[in-house]
């Protein structure tokens, strides 16, 4: 197989104490996290996944209305499979246009669902392969944090987890320069989150992105109620009105939309759909929200 190329980011040289699931045939240089879902989720193959991948921004930035040059601080965006997500989810990375030569690392929080864990889990690769290349793991900024008790390294957490994946091919067309600050939410308080998010959070070299989707297979109707109620309680930085089965992603919503009141920053709904209205059914459908924090 052909070497993918690896997209730059900063690394630290000594890597051995995030190496701690590393198997011995695996070297420090050479662990790079392969896709787990692609040809699932999104396209196997590297043309087909970037013409797929240009179509729905291009779509979403066709369609959006008026012109917003303010810079994110942060996201929050769907991580299911592309036709049901991707059009939900391009509306917010449509919204990177000024950061394409800022942001240089990109901390990636999204909540487990493959490994029961307790706190938010790294991950050892100092990379992640994608069809489109690899994206480099910052490693530097795990100094920031390693020393926080909710904080681990585990490699399991990422193997088949999909809800860090699916961004990335958004990524590499979106941004020109960056490496990514994975993070695997297990079982974990909002306020832990906060704290991870307060030591990473930096200036505009530095975006935050929170994967969730909302309501999971409820009838349409129920879906939307559900979703606008969640959707309201993000916009106005209300964490506490999202209800149990509001979103996936609540826990690290709830640090986010923490952090962000702090620093006196807004949210923006960007589009907020479900796969009834994308693909699918409307019998049991998961709700879609994309949000730009400013």
């Amino acid at each position: 197989m052909a070497t993918l190329p690896v997209r730059k980011g900063k690394r630290l040289e000594k890597l051995s104490k995030y190496a701690m699931t590393r198997t011995p045939s695996q070297s420090l240089s050479d662990f790079v996290r392969p896709p787990a879902v692609a040809g699932q989720f999104y396209p196997s193959d590297a043309v087909t996944l970037a013409a797929e991948v240009e179509g729905y921004l291009s779509a979403a930035k066709a369609g959006s209305v008026g012109k917003n040059d303010t810079s994110p601080k942060a996201l929050i965006v769907p991580h299911a499979g592309y036709m049901y997500s991707a059009p939900v989810a391009a509306a917010a990375y449509a919204s990177l246009a000024p950061l394409r030569g800022i942001a240089h690392r990109v901390v990636l929080m999204g909540p487990a669902h493959r490994v029961m864990l307790d706190g938010l889990a790294l991950s050892g690769a100092t990379s992640f392969a994608t069809p489109l290349g690899e994206v480099a793991v910052d490693h530097e900024a795990y100094e920031a944090i390693i020393d926080l008790s909710q904080v681990c390294v585990m490699d399991e957490a990422h193997a088949s987890e999909h809800s860090i994946e699916v961004h990335l091919p958004f990524l590499l067309s979106c941004l020109d320069d960056f490496a990514i600050v994975p993070l695997v939410v297990g079982r974990a308080s909002a306020q832990e989150v906060a704290q991870v998010l307060e030591r990473l959070w930096g200036g505009p070299e530095t975006l935050i992105i929170i994967s969730s989707d909302l309501s999971h297979y409820h009838d349409y109707d129920t879906a939307t109620r559900m979703d606008s109620a969640t959707s309201r309680a993000i916009e106005t930085l209300a964490p506490n009105d999202i209800g149990q089965e509001g979103a996936c992603g609540r826990v690290p919503i709830h640090g986010l939309l923490t952090v962000a009141k702090k620093n006196g920053l807004h949210v923006r709904m960007l589009d907020l759909r479900n796969s009834g209205d994308t693909a699918g059914s409307r019998d049991q459908v998961v709700g879609y929200g994309s949000y730009v924090i400013a």
